[in-house]
């Protein structure tokens, strides 16, 4: 089987501390080297970012906008490939045979836009955050009561709950998902056809759900791949603080790009998910029962942040609530660093 070329597409703002393991592990993988690119998006490093991307001799774009969002768009411009990987600097391919195993369905199944690793991997020696994401599948726990998440889940035993057809085809999950809803492909290391994303939609920003989105809109459904293998994130280790941050980020733009009519994804669907939600957070204890299930399921007492997650998920989505209603405005990027 003859292999197409890759571009990986990573948006990088001070990311130090995370990228040379995220290089690392395209390096090692089992993929012919003249077969791969590297783009780095970057919003403007001022620590050793750009120095290890020239090391990993990946070619640098300039993101002025400065948001990971932003910084796709400006990747998927520059990159040569026949596909196209997104993946974040504080991603690392789980083994050496994780692209392979990523572009071969694409190859067998043409009438498939792309493909996803459907689980987080879970490290022993990673931060308690970090350990508790990758358990429950997501690294916002209000997608676990709206069922809109894409990553195996241990406590649910599901990689979704949106409705959807599936087919098994043994080291992947052919699926298609049509106007009932769509959960939220397309980042931490989805393999794109480079032909659907560089004529999709984007402008300035790449919203790689509202992309799919809006193919479903237009067309009635979208196939796409669950490959059986994960990808780690590093999202905060055990620093409950970069946990806030971030989550506040997410929410702070999101209600920004809604004000302005950039984003089509539509969350309506799932208010009686976010009701739920709520509910449970201020009662607390059935998020200590799912703590627990959880921990039956695999022991770890990265579990028990579950209750804290939901807390600090309810008051920043209650703050971006709050600003909807008002002027809402892009995270400000001054100062940040992986």
């Amino acid at each position: 089987m003859s292999l197409p070329k890759i571009s990986f597409v990573i948006p990088t703002l001070n990311a130090s501390k995370v990228l040379q393991a995220c290089l690392d592990s395209i390096a090692m993988q089992d993929y012919p080297g003249d077969l791969i690119e590297i783009i780095i998006a970057d919003g403007g490093s001022k620590d050793n970012t750009l120095n290890i991307a020239r090391f990993f001799k990946a070619k640098i774009v300039e993101n002025p906008l400065k948001t990971g969002e932003a910084g796709k768009s400006a990747g998927v411009k520059a990159t040569t490939g026949e596909y196209i990987a997104l993946v974040d600097s504080d991603n690392v391919l789980s083994d050496t045979s994780w692209l392979r195993r990523m572009v071969e369905p694409l190859l067998a199944n043409p009438q498939a836009l792309g493909s996803e690793p459907w689980g987080f991997t879970y490290r022993p020696k990673d931060g308690f955050i970090d350990r508790y994401c990758a358990l429950l599948g997501m690294n916002d726990p209000i997608c676990l009561f709206i069922g809109n998440y894409d990553r195996y889940s241990i406590l649910t035993g599901k990689w979704t709950n949106v409705p959807h057809e599936e087919q098994d085809m043994g080291d992947y999950l052919l699926v298609k998902f049509n106007k009932q809803g769509i959960p939220t492909i397309g980042a931490n290391g989805t393999v794109f056809r480079a032909d659907f994303l560089k004529t999709a939609d984007t402008n300035d920003y790449l919203f790689d759900i509202d992309i799919l989105a809006q193919v479903i809109q237009e067309q009635g459904s979208v196939t796409f791949i669950k490959v059986k293998n994960s990808i780690a994130h590093t999202y905060s280790g055990s620093n409950i603080g970069k946990f806030v941050r971030k989550q506040r980020r997410r929410i702070n733009d999101l209600m920004y790009f809604r004000q302005i009519g950039t984003r089509k994804y539509d969350w309506g669907y799932q208010s009686n998910g976010i009701s739920l939600f709520i509910i449970s957070t201020i009662l607390t204890i059935p998020l200590y029962v799912q703590s627990i299930i959880g921990f039956v399921k695999k022991p770890d007492f990265a579990w028990f942040f579950h209750p804290f997650a939901c807390w600090i998920g309810l008051i920043i989505n209650t703050y971006g609530v709050i600003l909807a209603g008002g002027t809402a405005k892009v995270e400000n990027r001054s100062g940040w660093s992986q």
